[in-house]
């Protein structure tokens, strides 16, 4: 027994050891991402505002190269965000997410050809080239912007239609709430209430009774007691017994 004992302590000795391990490894990977995400945004940002500042402050070759790369990245950004956030929610986008995909990587070929302009010295040559860049760029924003704008569309258009179909439900549900079943009617000064027949003739002295298989019960809507109170109902006020 004591042996068995000293066996199944090391087991679980060595378990503990692995699974800490396992969970040191995770948590750095997890800063080592979190690290990296955030120098990347840092130096997109940094890059980005240089692209403006350039696109503002300076003219000819230089000013116009920085322009094109900063509307190319501003396009490509802003439809990554756009169809990332909207395949979450549908899964037809995936297949656009794809196509962008292969749209990204003729912009990142675009943009790496920008860059080793902006550091070319013939600026000679450079402007030869400006006409073919600025096509490019062209045309790829513009395919970036056709499916950030269809994916928009096409959210705004399910939402429109939820909307449509929740105003038509809300408007049957208030018109079935106004159809209420008529309440008793007062027989006498006494209070004593009588519930009317089927036939709609009330009940009393000198009055036949309609068969039995011909009384219909009343209809009478309650509460359904089981039903999920809601934050903004107020409570029902308890009842006093004399």
């Amino acid at each position: 027994m004591g042996e068995a004992a000293i066996v199944i302590m090391a087991l679980l000795f060595v378990a503990f050891v692995a699974l800490g391990v396992y969970a040191a490894v995770k948590v750095v990977k997890a800063t080592k991402r979190g690290v990296d995400r955030t120098i990347t945004q840092a130096r997109r940002t940094v890059e980005d505002t240089t692209l403006r500042a350039k696109s503002y402050g300076q003219g000819g070759v230089s000013g116009e190269l920085a322009q094109l790369r900063l509307s190319l990245r501003t396009s490509m950004r802003a439809t990554q965000d756009a169809l990332q956030a909207g395949a979450a929610e549908d899964a037809s986008l995936k297949e656009t997410l794809d196509l962008f995909r292969r749209l990204s990587a003729h912009g990142q070929e675009l943009d790496e050809d920008l860059k080793r302009m902006e550091r070319d010295p013939d600026r000679s040559r450079v402007a030869s080239h400006l006409p073919e860049l600025r096509e490019r760029t062209e045309r790829i924003t513009h395919s970036a912007d056709s499916l950030r704008w269809a994916a928009r569309d096409r959210a705004r258009k399910f939402a429109e239609d939820d909307l449509s179909s929740l105003s038509a439900q809300i408007d049957l549900e208030a018109g079935a709430l106004r159809h209420w079943s008529a309440g008793p009617e007062r027989t006498s000064d006494s209070g004593d209430f009588t519930w009317p027949e089927a036939g709609g003739a009330a009940s009393g002295p000198g009055r036949k009774q309609a068969p039995a298989e011909e009384q219909q019960p009343p209809a009478i809507t309650a509460r359904d007691p089981r039903r999920t109170a809601y934050p903004w109902e107020k409570a029902a006020r308890p009842e006093t017994t004399n």
